[in-house]
Parts: structure tokens; sequence; C-alpha cells
């Protein structure tokens, strides 16, 4: 009977098209897949896909409960199904432990699960839920050991929030294989991708391309993503005269979205707070030089800037520009192989 390994997670791709739902975790699981291929990999998602099903996604098997993000009686209703489904996976499988996604819900089932019985239970740490008010984390009140942190700023966010220091750091990592080797064309100026959310500040990459506008009147700007932001953004662009230099793409399927990255010169991440961005980790992969407000870990990354201010940004997205003696050159400096390995290495599993 092959060993197993459990993931737990809030949603999962309802299908190999689902390309934008959590890629990040969808590139890190096909990485376990691909270093561990003797591993049996079972994912229970409990709220998305919004269809209660059992599926296949790239070989691996996903069970989803279909919660839809419903509250109350209908939440406790998704917890106990999945908790039926671990109970049956223990008894017919060789679980090595459980991973879940998050310090949310999933990590709330999962842990009292993995106590009852006796198994490994690690929580990833990914970013919002670092934050102070996390009704879980004082519910489950995690152990150091138990808990995994995507960067060393969320194991500071989460030891200034609840006094108890995340005992791993592992990123999510990327990976180098979805690049095509497109040349040395780049066309776009700057780029910026994710949710247009208001946590992610994109009305201040509008405000940026409008400021570089004055030194570079043909500057041609990206906006990838979707969201409740988008209405705020494109009335900024009509009164601001930007129509002609920047595009909002709105949601695209993380290929193009990648693709995108190696036609850019310069990535920008305005956001006010973030675990650790995979998507400056793989604009960093496509070549493009990246520029954002938060520091993920202590040491300093290749061809990543840190800007303490808007104007900070504003000059060093500018000296970026104006360099034309710049070369793009892949950066990968936490790769998805190594991250899966590292994780496996939590659970003491190895082929």
């Amino acid at each position: 009977m092959p060993e197993t390994l459990i993931i737990l997670t809030p949603g999962f791709p309802a299908d190999e098209m689902d390309t934008t739902c959590i890629p990040p975790q969808q590139v890190f699981v096909k990485a376990l897949k691909d270093n561990y291929p003797k591993l049996r990999i079972i994912i229970l998602s409990f709220q998305y896909p919004f269809q209660e099903k059992e599926y296949l996604w790239h070989g691996i098997k996903v069970i989803a409960f279909g919660g839809q993000g419903k509250g109350g009686l209908a939440r406790m209703a998704t917890w106990f199904k999945a908790w039926q489904c671990l109970r049956a996976i223990k008894e017919r499988h060789k679980p090595i432990g459980i991973l879940s996604f998050w310090l949310g819900e999933v990590a709330f089932v999962g842990s009292l699960f993995a106590k009852w019985n006796k198994l490994k239970h690690y929580s990833w740490l990914l970013g919002q839920d670092a934050k102070a008010g996390n009704k879980y984390a004082r519910r489950i009140k995690p152990q150091s050991v138990n808990l995994i942190a995507i960067s060393e700023f969320i194991v500071n966010q989460y030891q200034q929030n609840y006094g108890v220091k995340p005992g791993h750091v592992i990123p999510v990592g990327v990976s180098s294989q979805p690049f095509k080797d497109v040349g040395n064309m780049r066309d776009i100026d700057l780029l910026a991708a994710g949710s247009l959310i208001p946590l992610k500040r994109y009305h201040l990459f509008v405000e940026l391309v409008k400021e570089l506008k004055k030194d570079h009147p043909n500057i041609r700007a990206v906006l990838c993503g979707a969201g409740p932001e988008m209405e705020r953004l494109s009335a900024m662009l009509a009164e601001s005269e930007l129509e002609d230099n920047l595009i909002l793409k709105g949601e695209l399927p993380h290929q193009q979205v990648l693709e995108l990255m190696q036609q850019a010169k310069v990535f920008i991440h305005p956001s006010e707070y973030e675990g650790f961005s995979t998507v400056c980790l793989e604009a960093l992969a496509a070549c493009a030089t990246v520029v954002s407000f938060i520091k993920a870990m202590d040491e300093n990354l290749p061809n990543w800037h840190i800007a303490n201010t808007t104007e900070e940004m504003n000059r060093i997205a500018g000296e970026l520009l104006n360099d034309d003696t710049r070369k793009y050159e892949p950066t990968l400096p936490y790769s998805v192989n190594n991250t899966a390995k590292a994780m496996m290495a939590l659970f003491n599993y190895s082929e």
C-alpha cells in the first residue's frame, strides 16, 4: 500500500483548465507528483469547486465538498463531510500526515483529526492568515513545530501577532518549465498582475505610469487581473488620459500571464501586505526586474528592488527604464522542486 499525503485546502482547481485558481499551489502539487511518483496524494477541497464531486486532476485524486463559502450549519456540514472522508482515507490508505493550506478552517479540522489519530499535521502560513485577528489561530493554538511560514516576513508577522515563532520557512517556489524561449524582446515597460482588491493597491500602479509618462511619453504598461477595483482603475485611466499607455487585461490564464512577464522590463508589485508574492518570483524567472514594497526574505534577492515609499518606487522604476545596458537573465532563487523536497522532509518521506 503506497504512503499517502493528505492536503486540505479551501479551494482547488475545478479541472485542469482552471489555471487561475491558486496557481502557486497548483505548481507545488505538480512538483510533489513529479518528484515523488510513488507517493499517493489526496486533496480535500472544502469550499471550491462549488459542486460536490470527486475527480482526477493531473492524475491526482481530488475530493470536493462544494461548501460554496456558506456559514452556519452548512459550514459545519462541510466539516463533518471532511472528517468522515479523513476517517475513510485513514482506514483505506497509509497516511503519512496532513498538510493544510493556510491557517484557517481546513487547518482547524486537520489539526484536530491529526491529534486524535496521531498523525503529523502542518499548516502552511501563506499571508493573510498571519495577520492579527485570525480566529483559527486562537482556536488551534498551533505549536511552533507545526507551522510552516512562506517567508521570513510571515515568521515575524505571526510571532508578533501570536507570540509563537513558526518553526519552518518554505517558500512556494516556481518552476522554470512554463517559460518558452521568446528571445530578448521586451516591449512592455511595466507589468503588474494580481487580484484587483484594495489590499493590492493597484491605484499606485496607475499613478506610477502617470508619473513616468512625463519622461517616457510612449510608455507601455499592462495590468492583469480582475476584481472589485476594476471600475475605479478604469476611471483613473480615463481621468489621467492613460488609455494609450496602460492596458487593463482582466483575468488571464496563468500561462498567458507568464508569457507577458517574458515581454516585460519591470514588474511592479504595490501590495501593502504580502506573504511571499509568487508572481514576483515568476517575474524574476521570466527575466524581468521586480520592484515591490514588501521584503519577504531577510536576504537580498538579485533583480528585486525594495521601495520604502511611492516616491522611491517611482524613482527606481524610472532608473530601470532609463538603463539601456541591462541584461535580461532568469533568476530562480526558490525552485518549486526544492520546495517539494523540503516539505516532504518534514514528513520524513523520501523515494
